[in-house]
This record gives structure tokens, sequence and C-alpha cells, in this order.
């Protein structure tokens, strides 16, 4: 079995809180990045009180998801990679390229969504928030235990994001019972808004985040299950909590009919909630999502390369350094107009059923699990969201993609 290489190099350790809170925050603020409250604020605006039942199909889909991958992880003791090319030799270098241009894509949207962040909250050129912004995250990997300095990061950004967010849902005074009765009966219903709210939350690199931040910190083997699933389940219910409160803040808005700048929809819904102290707070909430996601997306894409080469692993941390470099200077040429991060989002959901297909097929192979049994109410829901999501990721990216962009 192939061994990984733990944050302080030392053996198996006790499972602090500390460890299990900044593995879940790091998936949850890896989510929530410019394309989480781009897409929400969008779908919102389409759906109405519907998008409650997306958001409950989502979560759903994400918890079985997420759940299957970090516990196959962390009883292998392998990255994800290393996973796949025990189902299938080449296979794991196909996923790690798939995730690193994923990363990327995503990145650049992040790295400009700092910039933006910023900008709102103090008034910086955006290009210039972007720069301050990666040289802020390149210092979390020049110190000594980057570990432990990202999970920090993570959970106090997390903890922010979601506080300020409830506080701009409860202004809006948002048709509660609507988005309750919508939740189980929903008036419309959008294929695209589920496949594209699963692909940012638990799609592409995103899903094997804190999986991997454990393996890093020691966390692996059957004996460690029960702190897994927690971690797992907590990443997505900060997600969650996340959403539900987005979603309120904009429902509340357009149920008072006022009109929200498709320029850039998350900013006006703040704007219109609590007029320039609610920009200046969606400044600081968008500069949060988006620095923890570069962190994020920086450094999951980097783990599903370490492997190939020793030097890689070695000098991983300025590998991770050099993504955010590339991603921040992309950003100045590029940009990432709101239709982009709704793209992205869906391609990025069709990494899913194949990482996950992979992971269940590896559940069942002694030479990466041993002798653990994967339980069949993991694997059933599993393949259900394998299949769906390959399903739907298919349709949209046939059917629906190309009416977002006529």
């Amino acid at each position: 079995m192939t061994k990984v290489n733990l944050d302080q190099g030392q053996g198996r350790k006790k499972v602090g809180r500390s460890v299990l809170l900044g593995a879940a925050f790091l998936m949850a603020t890896s989510a929530i990045g410019p394309g989480f409250l781009t897409q929400t604020t969008v779908f919102t605006q389409q759906l109405g009180a519907s998008f409650a039942f997306v958001i409950l199909v989502s979560l759903i889909l994400d918890v079985f998801a997420q759940m299957n991958v970090w516990r196959i992880i962390a009883v292998s003791g392998m990255r994800g990679q290393e996973i796949a090319n025990k189902v299938l030799p080449g296979l794991g270098l196909v996923l790690a390229i798939m995730i690193v241009i994923g990363g990327l894509a995503f990145n650049i949207g992040n790295v400009a969504g700092a910039g933006l962040g910023l900008n709102a909250m103090l008034g910086l050129d955006p290009i210039i928030g972007a720069v301050i912004s990666a040289i802020f995250a390149i210092f979390i990997f020049l110190v000594k235990e980057a570990g432990k300095a990202m999970d920090k990061v993570a959970q106090a950004a997390g903890f922010i994001m979601i506080l300020l967010m409830m506080y701009v849902a409860f202004t809006t005074s948002p048709p509660v019972g609507d988005a309750l009765a919508n939740t189980f009966t929903p008036e419309k219903l959008d294929i695209l808004s589920i496949v594209t709210l699963v692909g940012g939350t638990v799609g592409g690199y995103i899903v094997f985040a804190g999986g991997h931040r454990l393996l890093d910190a020691g966390v692996k083997g059957v004996e460690s299950i029960p702190d897994v699933t927690k971690s797992s389940v907590t990443g997505i219910a900060a997600t969650g909590i996340m959403r539900v409160a987005l979603f309120l803040a904009v429902l509340g808005v357009v149920h008072q009919g006022l009109a929200i700048d498709p320029a850039n929809p998350p900013a006006s819904v703040f704007k219109l909630a609590a007029g320039e102290i609610g920009y200046r707070m969606f400044g600081v909430i968008m500069w949060a999502a988006a620095i923890t996601s570069v962190v994020g997306a920086a450094y999951t894409s980097v783990s599903f390369i370490r492997s190939f080469h020793p030097l890689i692993e070695k000098y991983h941390n300025w590998v991770i350094i050099g993504f955010i470099v590339v991603s921040t200077i992309t950003f100045a040429f590029v940009g990432k107009p709101v239709k982009i991060l709704v793209l992205v989002g869906a391609i990025n959901a069709i990494i899913l059923p194949l990482a996950l297909g992979t992971l269940l097929i590896a559940a069942y192979k002694k030479d990466v699990v041993g002798n653990y049994k994967h339980p069949m109410w993991l694997t059933i829901p599993g393949i259900f969201v394998v299949v769906i999501m390959a399903v739907l990721s298919v349709r949209t990216l046939i059917v629906e993609l190309p009416k977002l962009f006529n």
C-alpha cells in the first residue's frame, strides 16, 4: 500500500478537533467561492422559492458523494490519483490532469473574486487587490506549519462568512413559508441548477480537499472512520448553511420587487439589502470566500501531482505557490464574467462521476482497502450519484449550456 507523508513527519496521532474542523472548513470554503455566490444568486433569481428544492437535492447528493470519497481515502491511506491508478493504470494521471485544469480554471475566478472583494471592501483596484490577496495566500504556504495555518484561516473565514450572510438574510425579510413549501413541492424545476450546484460544491478538486488534508495530517485507517465521517458531514453542513442564508437573502430582495444588477448579482443583493454597509459586507464575504478558495484549489490541485515525482513531493509548497502565481497572472489578462463562472461549475461536475465511480470500485479492491468492508448504505447512494450526475452532466453540456450562451 502506498504511504503518504504526514504534515509533521510523525506517525499516527490522536485526532484533534482543530484538524477535523480544519479539513471540514477547507472543503467548505473551497466550495464557497465567487462562483458559489454568483451561481446561488443567479439561480434564485430564475427559480425563486423553488430553488429551495434544488438546494435540498444537491445537499443530499453532496453528502453521499463526500462521505464515500473521504472514507475510501482514509481507509486506503492513499490520495485520489493513487487510488485511481490501482483501479486502472494511467487513470490517476487522467484524473490528475482533469483536476489540475479544473482547479486552475476555478482559481483564476477565485483570484478575480479576491480582487473584487477588496475593491468592494476598501475601494482598491481589482487587479491590485488580486495581487495583495495572492501574496496573503502565498504567505500561508511559506510558514513552517502551513497545514495548521491553512486550517485556522479556513475556519476563521468560514465562521465570518456564515455570520455575515445570516445577518443579511435576516434584513431582507424573505418569504420563509414559500421557501419551506417549495423545498419539497417545487413550482419550477431546473436540471442545470442541480448539476451546477453539485459540481460547484463537491465537483472537481473540492470533493478531495478535506480528505487529502486529513490524510496529510495523519488521519487514516479504519479506526479513523468516525472522525472522517464527522468532518465530511460538517463540511457539507457549513456549505448548506451558507447556501440557504444567501438564497434567503436573494429571495427577500426578489420578493420585494427590487432589480438585481446582472453585472454583479451578489454585490447588488447586499447593497439592496443593507445599503453601503451591506456592500462593504459583501466585500468582506467575497474576499473571505475567494481567498480561502484560492488556498483550497491550489493545495488540493497540487496534491494530485505530488506523488508523480519525488521533487514535487519534496517541494510541494513551492509548487502550490507557483500555482497561485500563475492563476494571478492569468487573471490580469482573462477576467471572470458571470456566465463563465456558471460554465466552470457545470463542467467541473463531469469530474465527480468519474472520480466517485473510480473510488467506489476501489472500495472493493483488497490491494486498496485491505479487509475493510464498504457499507452498502454508502455504496448504493454513491452509485446513484455517479449515474445521475453522469447523465445530468452530459445532458447539461449538450442541451442546457448552449442555451446559456445563446
